[in-house]
C-alpha cells in the first residue's frame, strides 16, 4: 500500500475553513494526507474546480498533488452538485488510468462516497470512505427534501459497499449501525487531529493586546454561520448573562443555503437585542490566526445541533479554552463535563448563560479547566491519526474486496 486516491468533490484542502463550503472537513483531508505521507503512504487528492486561477495541479506537503476536476459551472451551488458526481467520477478515473498505480480510494462525504462508489467497480479498488455528517442525523428541512432523501439513498448504498467505514467517534459509529444499518466488522474509529504546534496556550493578556481587545470576558464561537452551528444560541447566551461587560465574538462567514438569510437574521436579532456593541463579526482566518482568537477568549461556546467530531473544540481544548457545547456527536469525546469544559443536553440559553458565568465567575476553575483541556487534547494528533489510517490501509491488501453489486 504505497498511494492512495483521496477524494474531496465539493470542497477542496486548499481553500480557508469557514468561508463558503469550507470548514472542518478541508482541515481533515490536508492533515491527514501530509501526516499519512510522513508515515509512508502518499495520496493524490482529487477535488472539483470551482476557478479558473488554481492550477490543474498543485503540491502540497512534500510531494501530494492536489488535482482539480472539471465538472460542472463553477458557480454550481453545493445542493446541485450532485448532478455531476459521474462527469467528476469520469474525470477522476481517467487521470488514475493514466497516472502511476493507486492502492485504494478514500472517499471524503457523500458526494465523493458517490463517485469512488462507481470507481470502486469500475478500477476494482478497495474503498474507504468517511462522511464528516450524515443526512439521517442532520435532519431535514423543507428546502432540503430533495436532498435529504437522494443524499440518504447514496449514503445507504455507499456504506454498503465500502471495504471501510471510517467513524470519527463511537457515537458515530452507533449512528452508522443503527440508522444506516452498517457492518460493525467493518467500521474503524479514527479521530482527527490537531496541530499542537499551531494551537497551543499563550498569554491572554498578549493575544488581547495584539487583537485590540479589552480585559472584560470574551466569548468565542468559531465556525460557518448557518443553522446547524447555532450561532444565534450563542448570541442568545450573551444576552442571557449577568456580565453586562461581556463580549461575544463570531468568528466565519456564512454557508449554504440558509447562510446568507441566517446571518442577516442573527445581525438582526443582535440589534434588536441592543448588544451592537458587545458582538463582533470576524471574517474567517487562517490557522495562525485564529489560534490568536482562541487565546484571547474565556469561553468558546459551540452549540451545535449536530457534530460527528467537532475540530473547533479540539483546536480550542488544546489552546487550554473551556469549551461550553452542545452534547452531541463527536463534542462528547472531545469535552470531559465539568473537568474541562460543559456539555449541556438542551438548548436553552439560559443553560449556556449558566455554564458560562460559572467560568468567568470562577478564575480557579477556570484555571482548572484550562489544564485539563489541554492534557485531554494530547490524546489527539495528526500522527496518531495517520497511524491508525496507516494499519487500516495494510490491512485492506489481505482483504476480499466487499462486492453490492
Amino acid at each position: 500500500m504505497q498511494k492512495l486516491a483521496v477524494l474531496s468533490m465539493h470542497t477542496s484542502p486548499l481553500a480557508q475553513p469557514g468561508i463558503g463550503d469550507g470548514g472542518g472537513m478541508n482541515v481533515y483531508v490536508r492533515e491527514a494526507s501530509i501526516a499519512l505521507e510522513e508515515a509512508g503512504i502518499s495520496s493524490t487528492i482529487f477535488t472539483r474546480r470551482i476557478d479558473s486561477r488554481t492550477p490543474t495541479v498543485t503540491t502540497i506537503g512534500k510531494g501530494i498533488k492536489v488535482v482539480q476536476i472539471e465538472a460542472g459551472s463553477s458557480s454550481l451551488r453545493k445542493e446541485d452538485l450532485f448532478s455531476v458526481v459521474d462527469e467528476f467520477k469520469n474525470g477522476v478515473e481517467d487521470f488514475l488510468v493514466n497516472e502511476d498505480h493507486h492502492d485504494a480510494l478514500f472517499a471524503n462525504y457523500w458526494l465523493s462516497g458517490a463517485a469512488a462508489h462507481g470507481l470502486k467497480h469500475s478500477l476494482r479498488l478497495p474503498l474507504l470512505t468517511t462522511f464528516h455528517t450524515l443526512a439521517r442525523v442532520k435532519g431535514i428541512s423543507v428546502d432540503e427534501n430533495f436532498e435529504y432523501e437522494y443524499r440518504s439513498k447514496i449514503e445507504s448504498e455507499v456504506i454498503g459497499c465500502s471495504d471501510v467505514i471510517l467513524s470519527n467517534s463511537s457515537f458515530e459509529m452507533e449512528q452508522l449501525i443503527t440508522k444506516y444499518d452498517a457492518d460493525p466488522s467493518r467500521i474503524e474509529i479514527v479521530p482527527p487531529g490537531v496541530d499542537h504546534s499551531i494551537f497551543k496556550p499563550s498569554s491572554k493578556k498578549e493575544a488581547r493586546a495584539q487583537l485590540n481587545l479589552s480585559a472584560d470576558p470574551i466569548l468565542l464561537f468559531v465556525g460557518r454561520i448557518q443553522p446547524l452551528k447555532g450561532a444565534d444560541l450563542a448570541v442568545l447566551t450573551l444576552s442571557e448573562l449577568s456580565h453586562e461587560d461581556a463580549h461575544l465574538v463570531l468568528v466565519g462567514g456564512s454557508s449554504g443555503p440558509e447562510g446568507p438569510r441566517e446571518e442577516k437574521r442573527i445581525r438582526q436579532m443582535v440589534d434588536e437585542l441592543g448588544l451592537t456593541q458587545r458582538v463582533t463579526f470576524i471574517e474567517p482566518q487562517k490557522h495562525e490566526k485564529l489560534v490568536n482568537w482562541y487565546q484571547a477568549a474565556d469561553v468558546v461556546i459551540m452549540p451545535s445541533k449536530s457534530e460527528s467530531f467537532g475540530l473547533v473544540a479540539l483546536e480550542a481544548s488544546a489552546t487550554g479554552v473551556p469549551v461550553v457545547a452542545s452534547s452531541v456527536g463527536g463534542l462528547q469525546t472531545i469535552i470531559e463535563h465539568d473537568l474541562s469544559g460543559y456539555l449541556i443536553d438542551d438548548r436553552d440559553p439560559l443553560s449556556y448563560a449558566s455554564y458560562v458565568s460559572k467560568i468567568i465567575d470562577d478564575s480557579n476553575k477556570a484555571e482548572s479547566m484550562s489544564v485539563e483541556a489541554i492534557k485531554k487534547s494530547r490524546s489527539f494528533t495528526w500522527s496518531v491519526t495517520a497511524a491508525r489510517l496507516r494499519r487500516i490501509c495494510l490491512d485492506l491488501q489481505s482483504r476480499s474486496l466487499v462486492d453490492c453489486a
